[in-house]
C-alpha cells in the first residue's frame, strides 16, 4: 500500500477557483455604467488588482501545500488532484492578468515594439483581448519576447508581479513533484517485526 494523502478538502477546489476573477466583473460594471470614473481612477485600480491577485495567490499557493502535505489519501491520487488545481491557477492567474489589461486598455498600458505591416497593426487592436491574453501568457511564463512594452509605471508592476508569480509557480510545482517523488515509499508490514 502506498503512503496515503487525505484530500477531500480539494473536493470543490476547482469550482471555487474561479470565484477569484469576481473582482473584475465588478470592475467591468464600473466601467460600462460610470467610464469617465473608471478612466480616472484606473492606474488606482490597476494597482489594487495587483495586491489583490498577489494576496490571492500566495494564500491559494501556501493551502495547497498545507493541504498536500498533511493529507492521508493515495499519494498519486492527491498528486494528480493537486497538479489539476495548479494547472487551473495558472490558467486563472493568466487570465485574470490578461482580463486586467483589456479592462483597462491594453493598448493604453502597452506599447507594440516590432515592426510590422500597417495592416497586421490594424488586426491586432481590432482583438484588444487576444493581444491581452498573448502579452499575459509570454509574460507569466517569462518567455518575454519584447514585442509588447508596458507605458506606465503601474502597468511595469504588473508585469513585475505576474512574472514574481509565475517564477514562484513554477519552483514551488518543482517543490511539490519533488516532496512527491521522496515520499511515495511502500508501507508493508516487514516479516521480521512480528
Amino acid at each position: 500500500m502506498y503512503k496515503s494523502i487525505y484530500s477531500s478538502n480539494l473536493k470543490y477546489a476547482p469550482f471555487m477557483l474561479p470565484l477569484l476573477l469576481l473582482p473584475l466583473l465588478g470592475e467591468w460594471v464600473w466601467k460600462l455604467l460610470s467610464p469617465e470614473a473608471f478612466l480616472a481612477y484606473r492606474e488606482l485600480t490597476l494597482v489594487i488588482n495587483i495586491v489583490y491577485i498577489l494576496i490571492v495567490r500566495i494564500l491559494l499557493l501556501d493551502t495547497m501545500l498545507f493541504i498536500f502535505t498533511r493529507s492521508h489519501r493515495k499519494l498519486h491520487v492527491a498528486l494528480i488532484r493537486i497538479v489539476g488545481l495548479y494547472l487551473e491557477i495558472t490558467v486563472l492567474t493568466i487570465l485574470y492578468f490578461a482580463l486586467l489589461y483589456y479592462l483597462l486598455g491594453v493598448f493604453d498600458i502597452f506599447h507594440y515594439n516590432a515592426a510590422i505591416a500597417t495592416e497586421a497593426l490594424t488586426q491586432i487592436q481590432s482583438h484588444g483581448f487576444i493581444a491581452a491574453l498573448y502579452i499575459s501568457t509570454v509574460t507569466f511564463t517569462t518567455l518575454g519576447l519584447g514585442d509588447w512594452v508596458p507605458q506606465t509605471l503601474n502597468a511595469m508592476m504588473a508585469v513585475s508581479v505576474e512574472v514574481i508569480l509565475g517564477v514562484v509557480q513554477a519552483g514551488v510545482f518543482m517543490a511539490i513533484i519533488i516532496y512527491a517523488l521522496q515520499n511515495r515509499e511502500v508501507i508493508e508490514p516487514n516479516p521480521h517485526d512480528s
